[in-house]
């Protein structure tokens, strides 16, 4: 970021900067960073920033996360929230174009020793057992019927259907049914591009990882969550496929015309927007709930087919969920705002929940402690888990980042690097990676993001969430 820029930000604690409010602005833009991070942030990603904190009905800060960078309309790493009393809004670019993706971590019972002798043969099973790469269609294929009844029942129909058990349900945010989901609002042609797209990783950032727990810094937290040192865990990052990117392409289309035919100046097209009560508003949020619990049954199905394959390899294995967690949603929340609890539509794009100790929608094992976390690095390097720990405005309504942040485009990464030389590095580390591509491989060269380890450090410091387990990267299947 320019110094300019830098310098007209106040800091209002350690890990927090401020931008003041101006111009068209309703309220002020918090950012969550170290100074080292600071110097990274994009100078658009920051007008974006401001751009969000003009919408109508915005309430209390907006934030951007440590691994915050430039989006659609509204940037990544984003959270804000609106309020349909005063007027607030609901945007599809607040969302993004890959609804509800988000990460899912498995225990399995194994440690490092364990599998090592046979990691290649895992990950050439977890390989062909989880189609990946762009447009990539699997063995699952569903008719009108049953895409709407996936729609309306997120994993809990695909637990019904055979893949994983209800007893899942307890541990996916929800429970593993959006609420409000209705599928009559989601187009023909988002339908028709998800019939033969479930259980699939599909391209870009998604990975199915093989990981070993390398550090422990809360015990407290790990017991809860069932971890220990040098355990193997597997974390899959994926999302609503072909059918969240239709969505969003509708809503976004349409919210941009209305805007034209009501008059509405924007600042940015990309961040065309709908009253959260108004047709087009409840239309998008039952969509996009839609969205969200296809989402959901994806990765119930893909966790399912992990836990096939490892115990084909590993017939001592004991596959069971840790979390799943979703970072591009908009959520109905209570939160409070200057003292009063308010009911909130908390945009999070790019940024996951974190609600911390006590917060009666985490299941009694957790609850103790705070949420898990899921922080997903660049593909060779670190992952962590990390327990939530905010509350409310002051600390960025719940929310905490949710992987390392890209420091640059795909393009230019794949320019830089040669994903078959990557490979051969990866390996030499011992970190196989299977891919349907080199060039996917390049575009996620560890290099074109930012330093995970320090982006969870400013995370924590900000009281965002605390470090609870490192995770080391041993098998990394991608699109």
């Amino acid at each position: 970021m320019d110094e300019s820029v830098i310098q007209g930000l106040r800091q209002i604690s350690e890990w927090i900067w401020e931008h003041p409010r101006q111009g068209r602005m309703n309220t002020t833009a918090r950012l969550c960073s170290s100074p080292e991070l600071l110097r990274e942030f994009d100078e658009k990603a920051l007008r974006q920033l401001c751009n969000v904190a003009s919408l109508p009905g915005v309430a209390g800060p907006v934030w951007a996360m440590p691994d915050a960078h430039v989006g659609f309309g509204f940037p990544i790493g984003g959270v804000a929230a609106f309020d349909a009393a005063e007027g607030g809004v609901v945007s599809a670019g607040g969302v993004g174009y890959d609804i509800s993706c988000g990460v899912r971590t498995l225990r399995t019972g194994l440690t490092a020793g364990e599998i090592h002798s046979r990691r290649r043969e895992l990950a050439d099973g977890l390989f062909k057992a989880i189609p990946s790469g762009v447009g990539q269609g699997g063995s699952l294929h569903l008719d009108e019927s049953a895409l709407d009844e996936m729609l309306a029942g997120g994993a809990v129909w695909a637990a019904r259907r055979g893949f994983g058990n209800l007893d899942d349900m307890a541990w996916i945010e929800s429970h593993g049914q959006s609420p409000g989901a209705d599928p009559d609002q989601v187009s023909p042609g988002a339908k028709k591009r998800q019939r033969h797209e479930m259980g699939t990783l599909g391209s870009g950032n998604h990975y199915l990882e093989v990981q070993r727990v390398e550090r422990i810094f809360d015990e407290a937290a790990a017991q809860a969550y069932g971890l220990r040192a040098n355990d193997v865990v597997i974390s899959l990052h994926c999302g609503s496929r072909a059918l969240g990117h239709q969505v969003a392409t509708d809503y976004v289309k349409r919210m941009r015309q209305e805007a034209a035919e009501q008059g509405l100046a924007l600042d940015d097209p990309d961040l065309a927007f709908a009253p959260i009560d108004s047709p087009t508003g409840r239309a998008y949020l039952g969509a996009m709930a839609a969205a969200a619990n296809c989402a959901m049954a994806n990765r119930q199905i893909i966790a399912h087919r992990t836990g096939e394959t490892l115990r084909q390899l590993f017939p001592g294995a004991t596959p069971a969920l840790l979390y799943d967690v979703s970072h591009n949603l908009c959520q109905e929340e209570r939160h409070r705002v200057d003292g009063v609890e308010r009911r909130l539509h908390v945009h999070r794009k790019g940024a996951t929940r974190a609600f911390g100790p006590g917060h009666p929608e985490l299941p009694p094992p957790y609850r103790p402690v705070g949420q898990p976390v899921l922080i997903g690095g660049s593909m060779g390097t670190a992952s962590y888990i990390l327990a939530g720990r905010g509350e409310g405005d002051g600390a960025g309504f719940a929310s905490a980042c949710h992987g390392a942040g890209r420091k640059m485009g795909r393009n230019e990464a794949a320019r830089r690097w040669d994903g078959r030389q990557v490979i051969r590095d990866l390996d030499a580390e011992g970190i196989l990676i299977r891919s349907s591509g080199a060039r996917g491989v390049a575009e996620e060269a560890p290099g074109a993001y930012k330093a995970v380890d320090e982006v969870v450090l400013a995370a924590q410091g900000a009281g965002l969430s605390v470090l609870v387990a490192r995770l080391r990267p041993m098998i990394c299947v991608k699109g």
